[in-house]
């Protein structure tokens, strides 16, 4: 894994900066796309940058977070090399890595613990992509 990209909005605040410590103790180094406060502010200021850098290979995979998650997915995969996945769930979140093969995982911070959001991140982190059947569709995503 190279560096990981982190984006919220003000509402995903607390969640993210509570993961990056999590990873940071686990020896992943990350990098901080804002919101640096919890501040209102508009998701889509941070979650462009998070896909430039996904997209650019400088950090990967992207995690990102909103109230609902809804808002900054969208945001992000209007980016045609992003596959951001909104998971509330582990099972949801190994699915977007065994079969979308999702490069941003997206989590909606008013809704699941802190708990639960790193069982999340572990299961985006060590799901591999299935590929096969998988790809074929995949490559049918970007608008061209």
């Amino acid at each position: 894994m190279k560096t990981i990209g982190f984006c919220s909005d003000h509402a995903g605040f607390e969640l993210k900066e509570y993961l990056k410590e999590v990873l940071a103790a686990r020896g992943f180094e990350c990098k901080d796309f804002g919101t640096y406060s919890m501040d209102s502010c508009d998701y889509p200021d941070f979650a462009h940058p998070l896909a430039v850098a996904v997209e650019a290979g400088e950090v990967y995979p992207g995690i990102a977070i909103c109230g609902t998650g809804n808002g900054i997915s969208m945001t992000l995969n209007k980016h045609q090399g992003i596959r951001a996945a909104l998971c509330w769930s582990v099972e949801i979140a190994s699915l977007a890595r065994a079969h979308n093969d999702a490069n941003v995982l997206s989590m909606p911070g008013r809704f699941i613990s802190n708990e639960e959001a790193v069982k999340i991140v572990d299961a985006f982190f060590e799901t591999p992509y299935e590929g096969g059947r998988h790809q074929r569709r995949i490559d049918k995503i970007p608008v061209h």
